[in-house]
């Protein structure tokens, strides 16, 4: 418990050094800029809590658009995608993320999507503007789990998460962070060890219809789950 808040300074003086400078690259149209500064910004945030990760399959990612279905563990899942996955993306995620300092205002000004947990209706606007942003060439990350699972088990997908894929009729692809329950047990609960991200192979979507998402999203479970088992 005693090195995440040593390195809470740190990681202070991270967000405000590196995420200052991606607000200003996001606001100016320099999204590559601001995305490198974010790599860095997530890879740092990891390696003041000691968490060392590796990635496997990334040449498995696909080169247009693509939605990422990944499992939700820890506060740290955020700087792993951030820092090792290799593409470019916009995350869907829990709007009251816009309230964290300087974290949200990025989040906010780079284009990713926020989700009103309380609104089915604003929950759904969300949802269409991810397509609107697939369909324009940008890769999406969700959690389908919507929440983070406290035991570390993958709990049951969301369908509605996936109908942006199926109604762009762009891959899915799976991923597995594995190890993460191992050192972030909850809160600022992080010790020092070694994560994996697992990218699977795209399952893909086209010729599936919207009344398909209940059984994509099993589908895309049963990958991400066994990935975290096996290993």
């Amino acid at each position: 418990m005693l090195r995440p808040v040593l390195a809470l300074p740190l990681i202070g003086a991270y967000t405000v050094a590196l995420g200052l400078p991606a607000i200003l690259f996001a606001l100016l149209g320099r999204t590559r800029a601001a995305r490198r500064m974010t790599a860095i910004w997530a890879r740092l945030v990891l390696w003041s809590l000691g968490v060392d990760v590796s990635v496997s399959g990334a040449e498995r990612c696909p080169s247009g658009p693509a939605v990422y279905a990944a499992n939700h563990t820890s506060v740290i899942d955020i700087p792993i995608l951030f820092g090792f996955l290799p593409v470019d993306f916009r995350i869907i995620h829990k709007r009251s993320l816009y309230l964290v300092p300087v974290l949200g205002q990025y989040l906010y000004v780079s284009g990713h999507i926020g989700i009103h947990r309380g609104s089915a209706f604003r929950a759904r606007r969300g949802l269409e503007l991810a397509a609107l942003r697939i369909r324009g060439g940008t890769s999406v990350v969700v959690f389908p789990e919507g929440t983070r699972s406290p035991e570390g088990a993958v709990g049951a997908f969301k369908r509605s998460i996936f109908l942006p894929a199926l109604e762009a009729g762009v891959p899915v692809v799976p991923l597995s962070l594995v190890g993460v329950k191992d050192v972030a047990r909850g809160g600022l609960n992080v010790r020092a060890g070694r994560v994996r991200l697992l990218v699977h192979p795209p399952i893909p979507t086209a010729g599936r219809d919207p009344e398909d998402a209940g059984a994509l999203a099993e589908e895309v479970r049963a990958v991400v789950a066994t990935g975290c088992e096996a290993a």
